[in-house]
C-alpha cells in the first residue's frame, strides 16, 4: 500500500534531522556507502528524478546534489522523455504512480530506447508483484518509500557502478573486436603473400619444365588460362578454380622424371617407351601429393589423361569418377595441342579444334564440358593465346580475375552469348 503523503513527508524530514542536512554533518557522519561513492565515481553523474510530488523529488534531488551528483527533475513521463532527448543521464529515479502517466510505461520506453541506462523505481507501493514486474520490464532496482537516505545512496551507487561496468565491458569488447579485425587482416595478408609465393614457385617449376621439353614451351600457361576460362564459364567457385588451375599448370610435372631420349624423341615411340611416358601421371602425383597446398591439385595431375568413356590412363576411370577439374582440363589441353606447332605438324585453326572436340564428345570428353566450351567464341582463345605468347604482357598464370568473362551460359538464345567477351 502507498503511505499517506503527510506520513511520508514527516518520515523524510525526521530522517533529514539525523543525516547529511549540512556539509559538516555529512563529513562527520559515519556513512561508508557515501564515502565509497565519492572514491569510485570518477566524474559527476547526471541523474534525472521523476516524481509528480514536487516536494518529494526536490528532497531526493537535494540529497543527491549534496553527494556531488548533478540532478534534473521531471514531474511526469512526458517531461522525463523530453529531458532524456535533450540531455544525457547516467541514472533515472522514477516513481511508479504519477498523475501524468504510469512510471512502468516510462520504464519500458526508456529501456527500449536506452537499454544501457539504469532505472531505479522509487515508490510507496508495498507489493512484491509490482517489484517483480518492474524488474522484468528492465528496472535495475526497486526502492520502497519510506527509506533511509543511506539505503537510497547505496542503491544509486550500485546502479552507477553497474552502468560503468557495462560501459567498460562494451569498450573492451569494441577494442577486442578491433584487435581481432586487425589481426585477421594481417593474417589474411600474410596468407595472400604466402599463396603468391607459392604461385611464383609454381611458375618457376613450369619454366623449368619448358626448358626440358622445349617443343611444348608455353603450353602449361596456355592450357591453364584455357582451363580457368572454361571453369568460370561452368560456374565453378573461385576456390575450386584455384585448385584446378594449379593442377592444369603442373599436369606435366611428372615429365621431369622421364628420360630425355624418350621425351625429345622426334619419331614415334615404341610400346615400351610409350609405357614409360605414361608414367608421368603417377610420377607427377607422387611429387605433389605430399605438398599440403598441392594435395588436391595432385589429383588432377594424376587423372588428366583419363577419358570420359574409360579408355584413358592410368586408372581407366570414366564419367563422374574423373575429377571435374581433369574433365575441364582435357578439353583445354586438346584445344591447345591442336592449335600449337609440333615438330611433326603445324598448328591448326581454332575452328578445326572445335570440330575435333565435338567429334570426341562423349568418348574422350565430358559432353557437359563440351557444351559450355561451344558457347565460348574463338576470340577468347585467340586473345588469351596472344597475351601468353608475348604480344600482350598482362597475363598472370594464376590470376583468376584475368581470363575474360564467359558468355551467359544459362540462356543459349541470348544474342549476347555469341558476342565477343568483355573484361570483368
Amino acid at each position: 500500500m502507498r503511505l499517506p503523503r503527510r506520513r511520508w513527508t514527516e518520515h523524510w524530514r525526521e530522517a533529514g534531522k539525523e543525516t547529511a542536512l549540512t556539509p559538516k554533518a555529512h563529513e562527520d557522519a559515519s556513512q561508508p556507502a557515501i564515502v565509497t561513492a565519492k572514491k569510485k565515481v570518477r566524474t559527476t553523474a547526471r541523474i534525472l528524478v521523476v516524481d509528480d510530488e514536487a516536494h518529494v523529488r526536490s528532497m531526493i534531488a537535494a540529497t543527491l546534489e549534496r553527494q556531488g551528483y548533478e540532478v534534473m527533475q521531471a514531474s511526469g513521463g512526458r517531461e522525463a522523455m523530453d529531458a532524456i532527448g535533450q540531455d544525457s543521464f547516467e541514472l533515472i529515479l522514477s516513481d511508479i504512480v504519477m498523475q501524468e502517466g504510469n512510471g512502468l510505461a516510462l520504464l519500458e520506453q526508456i529501456h527500449a530506447e536506452n537499454p544501457s541506462l539504469p532505472v531505479i523505481m522509487v515508490t510507496a507501493i508495498h507489493d512484491i508483484s509490482v517489484a517483480i514486474d518492474s524488474m522484468r520490464r528492465g528496472a535495475y532496482d526497486y526502492v520502497l518509500k519510506p527509506f533511509e537516505r543511506e539505503h537510497l545512496m547505496a542503491t544509486v551507487q550500485r546502479a552507477l557502478e553497474h552502468r560503468q561496468a557495462l560501459q567498460e565491458s562494451r569498450t573492451y569488447q569494441q577494442n577486442l573486436e578491433q584487435v581481432v579485425r586487425a589481426r585477421t587482416e594481417m593474417l589474411r595478408q600474410a596468407m595472400e603473400d604466402l599463396e603468391h609465393s607459392y604461385d611464383v614457385t609454381l611458375e618457376a617449376l613450369g619454366d623449368a619444365l619448358d626448358l626440358k621439353d622445349s617443343e611444348t614451351e608455353g603450353h602449361s600457361k596456355r592450357v591453364t588460362a584455357y582451363t580457368i576460362a572454361l571453369a568460370r564459364a561452368m560456374g565453378i567457385t573461385p576456390a575450386e578454380i584455384k585448385v584446378i588451375a594449379r593442377g592444369a599448370f603442373l599436369h606435366d610435372i611428372g615429365k621431369m622424371a622421364i628420360p630425355d631420349y624418350i621425351l625429345r624423341k622426334p619419331g614415334k615411340l615404341t610400346p615400351e617407351e610409350q609405357a614409360i611416358m605414361r608414367e608421368h601421371c603417377a610420377r607427377g602425383y607422387q611429387m605433389l601429393r605430399k605438398i599440403p597446398f598441392l594435395a588436391e591439385a595432385a589429383e588432377i595431375v594424376f587423372t588428366h589423361q583419363e577419358h570420359y568413356d574409360g579408355t584413358g590412363y592410368p586408372s581407366a576411370l570414366k564419367t563422374s569418377a574423373i575429377p571435374i577439374g581433369a574433365r575441364i582440363f582435357a578439353v583445354a589441353d586438346t584445344l591447345d595441342a591442336i592449335t600449337s606447332d609440333r615438330p611433326y605438324r603445324q598448328a591448326r585453326t581454332f575452328d578445326a579444334a572445335r570440330e575435333e572436340i565435338i567429334r570426341c564428345s562423349g568418348t574422350q570428353f565430358d559432353p557437359a564440358v563440351v557444351e559450355v566450351y561451344l558457347k565460348i567464341p574463338n576470340e577468347l582463345w585467340l586473345e588469351l593465346r596472344s597475351e601468353i605468347t608475348g604480344q600482350n604482357h598482362r597475363f598472370s598464370t594464376f590470376d583468376l580475375q584475368h581470363p575474360l568473362t564467359p558468355p551467359k551460359k544459362d540462356d543459349p538464345d541470348d544474342p549476347e552469348a555469341a558476342a565477343p567477351m568483355v573484361r570483368k
